[in-house]
Formats: structure tokens, C-alpha cells, sequence
């Protein structure tokens, strides 16, 4: 799929807004507040104008609006009053729900006015732990289903890579106060998905430690380099698509062998590919965590 989404299913809209299928239904018949098309099985199809007005209705119907108020309000004044609304305290579900507008919209300022106000109350660690990871979460859930599209993902998965980054180069000039271990961050071959690996380089930073970070797709043997400079190094990667669960075994393997003249070679591993390895069996220099925060708590 290379296009941006233009079509939707109910099913979509509910499963973007949360709002369930039966409500739109009847909010479409005693409001009009949406114009649905049919097609010649009779089966209804809403544009992205709908979509994105819908996902407007629920921000202000979640912030106490009432429908029958909401329904009066005229389509073109809608989006400046979800902006009045954004730039107030919103709840997290509210916060979620910006973010999705912004993203469904390809609206940078609603995702900087939402962002901005969550921080003016938390840490950049409260605001990733609390709106970017549910958020992300949801995501993932959206894209299984079909019900967004690649360019919807980036938009938004970029301006989070963004603010991981400004907030990581905010710390990445203090000496690290630790010296035990060093830490060399990267992704394997063929892997791009860097948001969890980028998040975990500035948790890692916070407790005091040496960071390298190789960034994607880094061949095994490029690890190699780094053993020529430090010591204790603990190599870090997020196995999110890849390597596929047929190739984690013998990635392993691999990475033994091109280490196999470091004494203490470890690797800590995270991310969705890790459901396939028996821990049991793993080797004695690979460590795996289920999430971000244990691994900061294992620091």
C-alpha cells in the first residue's frame, strides 16, 4: 500500500475515533453530522474529510460537549474549536486522540500545541510513557488492521523522533558518571523501526552511561570495529521485524562467532521478534527484555 488511505470502512472509524459503529450510525441519522457514500452492495464508505471530522466530533465530545451542541456548531468553525480545546488541560484518552487528529490530518501544530501542553505539567519521560507509547501502541493496532495508511505512520512517528532527539541532545554533552559499562545501540540488518532503540539511548544517558549508537540496519561484522575502543561494552538492539523468527537462532550464532575474541561479549535484545526465542536456551552472553522500562530498571 503506497498511497495515503483515502476510503474507510465504519469499522475504521471506529476503530480510529473509538467510537462505536452503532453511535455513528445513529449520530449520522439524528444529526447528519456525517455524509456517508454507498457502494452497489450498499455498504457504507466515508473520505478522509469524514474521517477527520469525526475524529474532531469525538475530541469534543470527550472534552463535554454534548452531540446535540456539536451538531449545530458549523463544519468550518469545528477545527478552530478543537484547537480551543487542545490548548487547554486535556485527559490522557484526550491527549491520545489529539495525537491521532494530528496524524490523521497531517497537522504539525495540533501535535506541538498537545505535546507542548503535557509538557508544561510532566517530564519528557511522563509524556513518552504515558502519550507516545499508548499512542504508538495504537498504531500498531491500526496498521494490522489497514485502517491507516504508511504516510499517516511516518508523519507521526517522525515528529516523536524528533522530540526524542532534541531532548537526547539536551544531555548528550555531560561526561558519563559511569564507567562500568558502555553501551553500543543499533539495529540489525534489514531493521528500521528506531523509535524504541532512540528512547532507550536517552534513558540510558539519564542513568549516567556511555552511549554509541550505530543506528539501522548495522551488519554483524561492522560490530566488530567498536571492541577496538572500549571495554564492557553491552551491544543493544530492538528486534522488532527483523531478524524474522526463522533467522534469530542463527543470527546468534553469528554474532558469537564475529565476537568470539572478546572475552565478555553481552547482548540485550528487545522488542516483538523476542516471543520466539526459548529463553532457556539461550546463550549465556544474550539477555532479552519484554520492555523498555525493564531494561531501565536493569541498568
Amino acid at each position: 500500500m503506497n498511497n495515503v488511505k483515502k476510503i474507510f470502512s465504519i469499522r475504521d472509524l471506529e476503530n480510529l475515533s473509538g467510537i462505536k459503529a452503532h453511535t455513528i450510525r445513529i449520530w449520522e441519522k439524528r444529526y447528519n453530522l456525517l455524509t456517508p457514500e454507498r457502494t452497489d452492495t450498499n455498504i457504507r464508505t466515508y473520505s478522509l474529510s469524514s474521517l477527520q471530522k469525526l475524529l474532531n466530533i469525538t475530541l469534543l465530545y470527550d472534552n463535554g460537549y454534548k452531540i446535540s451542541k456539536i451538531a449545530k456548531i458549523p463544519e468550518s468553525e469545528i477545527p478552530n474549536t478543537v484547537k480551543e480545546v487542545v490548548s487547554k488541560k486535556t485527559s490522557k484518552s484526550q491527549n491520545l486522540n489529539a495525537f491521532k487528529l494530528a496524524m490523521m490530518n497531517f497537522d504539525q501544530t495540533i501535535f506541538f500545541e498537545t505535546y507542548d501542553k503535557l509538557l508544561s505539567t510532566k517530564s519528557f519521560r511522563e509524556v513518552f510513557k504515558d502519550a507516545f507509547i499508548p499512542l504508538l501502541n495504537e498504531i500498531g493496532l491500526l496498521w494490522q488492521t489497514d485502517t491507516i495508511s504508511p504516510a499517516h505512520e511516518h508523519f507521526i512517528t517522525s515528529l516523536i523522533k524528533q522530540k526524542i532527539l532534541v531532548n537526547t541532545e539536551r544531555i548528550q554533552h555531560q561526561k558519563p558518571t559511569k564507567t562500568d559499562k558502555v553501551f553500543v545501540s543499533f539495529l540489525p540488518e534489514n531493521e528500521i523501526h528506531d523509535i524504541g532503540i532512540l528512547y532507550l539511548n536517552y534513558e540510558i544517558l539519564l542513568k549516567g552511561y556511555k552511549v554509541v549508537y550505530l543506528g539501522q540496519t548495522i551488519p554483524i561484522e561492522n560490530l566488530t570495529d567498536l571492541l577496538k575502543y572500549f571495554d564492557n561494552i553491552y551491544f543493544l538492539s530492538y528486534f522488532t521485524v527483523k531478524p524474522d523468527k526463522t533467522e534469530i537462532a542463527t543470527y546468534l550464532e553469528e554474532f558469537e562467532l564475529y565476537l568470539r575474541d572478546t572475552s565478555n561479549p553481552q547482548l540485550w535484545i528487545l522488542g516483538r521478534q523476542i516471543q520466539h526465542l526459548e529463553r532457556t536456551k539461550l546463550p549465556s552472553f544474550v539477555k532479552t527484555f519484554t520492555s523498555i522500562e525493564e531494561v531501565v530498571h536493569h541498568l
